[in-house]
């Protein structure tokens, strides 16, 4: 039902602020409608006060990745209709999926993209997070599951996914996967080509990429929602030091903006994502390689990837194992690091100089990667 509600400000005078349910009249159809949907799922909660600057993009980046998740799934939920796992078969209803099944070439591209802006959404909202020092106290386990989303969806979700092409590139991913489990001993597991030998690594890896994955995912995904409702949108580095947020969180009075705002801009720059996936669908569909040979090693990984193909070839197979944990055990370290109450990053001197060593690091060894011809890695 439609209202106007008051929502008092720090100084004692009060806005009057349409509440989520405003959408009618009283009596009108659409606010029948409203007033039906709202007492059935009281989805006026969702109008919720959060601070002015949760509205604004560099903190809806988190929001926007998660759009691109969920696109990713709708597509693949579609691709998946068409796609069988057989080793004997499944580049061929990549094929098939592309040229032939209906919609399969933009939702496949859709699947593509979307998974591409996923990652660099989620890279971006983390830069954001460090920035912003929105992962000191009370919020240090919240970046933990942040750092476990994005290493789930850069090894879990994008790297299965590329297994499941089936051609030269997917194979030697696959074969990479192996290796890797085999240096990880019992925590390789079920990576492991030893684990079973009643099911081929190929249906395996597809299982991983549609339920494990998954599953692991919108674990991980509550648990980050959660506990940003439990803590607030964390402050701004100057009101955080100007001593407004006591508790590292700001008080109500402080709160004048809603986070049905946030839902809705969070909705929208959906759509963008989709309208841009889907672009780059038509207009860069996802290549489909020769079919694997076992004898070749020919390819480059992803881009998303090329800061461990320079290690690997340095160190071997051993180096994407070195190179995953210096960056996600620095990740992990970051709020044990800095414990300090300062916020403001020109302010933070050994965070400043690590997160710009690490940011060199990975554009040099992307760059070297990408310069430099196809070496042999495996044997």
């Amino acid at each position: 039902m439609a209202q106007d509600s008051e929502i008092a400000r720090g100084d004692g005078t009060a806005r009057s602020a349409r509440t989520f349910t405003g959408a009618g009249q009283r009596g009108t159809r659409p606010g029948r409608l409203w007033g039906w949907i709202e007492s059935r799922t009281g989805i006026r909660a969702l109008a919720y006060a959060v601070p002015e600057h949760a509205n604004t993009i560099w903190y809806i980046l988190g929001g926007i990745t998660f759009m691109a998740i969920l696109i990713s799934v709708a597509s693949g939920v579609w691709i998946a209709q068409y796609y069988n796992p057989d080793p004997a078969a499944a580049r061929e209803s990549v094929l098939f999926i592309q040229n032939e099944a209906l919609l399969g070439d933009v939702m496949r591209g859709i699947h593509i993209w979307s998974a591409y802006i996923a990652v660099i959404g989620a890279v971006l909202h983390m830069v954001r997070v460090f920035i912003t020092a929105s992962y000191k106290a009370p919020r240090e386990v919240n970046w933990l599951v942040g750092v476990g989303l994005l290493g789930l969806i850069m090894f879990g979700a994008f790297f299965t996914g590329t297994v499941l092409r089936w051609d030269q590139e997917a194979y030697e991913a696959m074969v990479h996967n192996m290796e890797l489990a085999s240096l990880l001993g019992a925590f390789g597991g079920f990576f492991s080509d030893a684990f079973t030998t009643s099911v081929s690594m190929l249906p395996r890896l597809y299982i991983a990429h549609v339920s494990i994955v998954p599953l692991l995912l919108v674990f991980l995904l509550i648990a980050h929602i959660f506990l940003i409702k439990y803590h607030g949108i964390s402050p701004t580095p100057a009101q955080e030091e100007a001593g407004e947020a006591p508790g590292g969180k700001l008080p109500k009075e402080r709160q004048t903006a809603s986070y049905a705002t946030h839902a809705r801009k969070m909705l929208g720059y959906g759509l963008v994502v989709l309208g841009l996936a889907g672009t780059l669908a038509v207009l860069l569909p996802g290549a489909i390689g020769a079919a694997p040979d076992p004898a070749m090693e020919i390819t480059k990984p992803s881009p998303i990837y090329y800061w461990m193909y320079t290690p690997e070839a340095w160190f071997g197979v051993n180096g994407v194992l070195y190179a995953a944990i210096v960056f996600f055990g620095l990740l992990v370290l970051v709020p044990f690091l800095d414990r300090t109450p300062l916020r403001r990053l020109r302010r933070r001197p050994l965070m400043l100089g690590l997160g710009g060593v690490l940011v060199v690091a990975l554009t040099v060894l992307t760059i070297i990667t990408a310069v430099t011809p196809v070496v042999s890695h495996l044997e």
